[in-house]
């Protein structure tokens, strides 16, 4: 089944076959790799992961939404944007793009999208994204959207030789519904 939001700029969709090789990129992109680990970044685990993304749109219900984001003008692949729906109508989001569409306001512009469609149609109650604590980037994203820091855990995740710190920040959905 076809699933597709528009914004201004982008479509966010189903993965296709052919975004695989995109995602495979934008994974193995040194920039990209700084917050994630050497197995997660693998070309092999990013093959298994686009695979697993299109398996999920076709799951009834859905619960997850790993969905391309496209530049409209271009057609190009420009990243991924997630949310995944959990129990207790509660669901995380998150959202990696590639390097030209960074500092562009493009995963904002992706995850509003999201978030309205997680609020407005799947009835979630509350959106959290969890990231470690150095991604100022992605702290700085998710405070734009109006999420606040709710936690933070020190020394929780161990890869690359060392301990992380990681950052949770979450919106209700009434605080969504409700902001200037």
């Amino acid at each position: 089944m076809s699933f597709t939001l528009s914004t201004e700029r982008f479509l966010l969709r189903n993965f296709t076959k052919a975004d695989a090789a995109h995602y495979v990129n934008q994974c193995q992109d040194p920039k990209y790799q700084r917050f994630y680990s050497d197995e997660d970044c693998s070309e092999e685990k990013s093959l298994h992961l686009a695979e697993l993304f299109r398996q999920q749109a076709l799951e009834t219900p859905r619960t997850q939404y790993h969905l391309a984001i496209v530049d409209k003008e271009t057609g190009q692949y420009i990243g991924i944007a997630a949310l995944r729906v959990e129990a207790d109508k509660q669901a995380s989001i998150g959202c990696g793009l590639v390097r030209g569409y960074q500092g562009k306001k493009a995963s904002e512009e992706a995850m509003s999208a999201l978030l309205s469609y997680g609020f407005n149609h799947l009835d979630i109650h509350r959106a959290y994204a969890e990231t470690l604590s150095k991604n100022k980037a992605a702290i700085r994203l998710c405070q734009r959207l109006g999420m606040r820091i709710e936690a933070q855990f020190i020394q929780n995740r161990y890869f690359k030789e060392c301990w992380w710190d990681s950052t949770v920040l979450a919106i209700l959905r009434n605080e969504w519904l409700n902001r200037d």
